[in-house]
């Protein structure tokens, strides 16, 4: 249902919004307490790739890439994302300045305000660690604070089943299956469909920090309280 009609013909239309169009993602570095985000670059070669070497199964549902072979292949990889503009790749960077993953913002439309968060690899150094949680806290923060977009989109393989536990974690709504949505490495991928509105952000950032803050972990570095937690409508 809706409140809103055209004025001439009287058919339902949606909410008028700011149609300003969104920033183009930039070479920010975002801090947090655990490590931080900053812009792929070739330098970040050598130490994600001593971070990922060996690790093939995080490679599995990368549509197109991966994994590589030797340190050259994989620098040269590096190097192709690092002058894309669309996806805008960053380094996850943790506190001893080693860079152990990476992700981008993608499918990138300003003119509707749009984004996604994508081609995610979590080295497991990285993996189950508060660096990976604070990491998408503070690259969901830029998109929405600084850059303005008012949806933040979350795809994954229909079978990857730890991307799809993630997406529900850090707190975006499941939308829906596209069924042979794409052609990954010569086999065919449902895709699951994620996303995080503008409107829900307020509510998402507080479970994050409250999630991070330092009073939410014990003595030997476990949670005391979970995001899911956190993030279910009870809270």
């Amino acid at each position: 249902m809706t409140d809103h009609f055209h004025p001439q013909t009287g058919q339902p239309i949606g909410p008028p919004v700011d149609d300003t169009p969104a920033a183009y993602p930039g070479p920010v570095t975002l801090t947090g307490r655990f490590g931080r985000v900053e812009k792929l670059t070739p330098a970040h070669a050598a130490s994600l790739w001593e971070a990922v070497k060996g690790h093939d199964r995080i490679w599995t549902y990368m549509p197109s890439y991966g994994p590589f072979v030797d340190p050259a292949a994989f620098g040269a990889w590096v190097a192709q994302r690092a002058v894309l503009d669309d996806p805008y790749s960053y380094a996850i960077v943790d506190a001893q300045g080693r860079a152990v993953g990476i992700f981008a913002l993608m499918a990138i439309r300003p003119e509707h305000r749009v984004v996604e968060v994508g081609n995610v690899i979590y080295a497991p150094a990285l993996q189950r660690t508060p660096l990976a949680t604070e990491a998408q806290y503070l690259l969901a923060r830029y998109a929405f604070e600084t850059l303005r977009y008012r949806r933040y989109e979350w795809k994954c393989d229909a079978l990857n089943a730890p991307s799809n536990r993630a997406a529900k974690r850090y707190g975006f709504t499941f939308e829906g299956i596209f069924r042979q949505h794409m052609i990954g490495k010569g086999h065919s991928r449902d895709s699951a469909w994620y996303a995080m509105l503008d409107t829900e952000w307020p509510a998402r950032k507080a479970a994050f920090e409250r999630w991070l803050a330092p009073e939410n972990f014990e003595a030997d570095g476990s949670q005391k309280v979970s995001l899911s937690a956190l993030n279910s409508p009870t809270q």
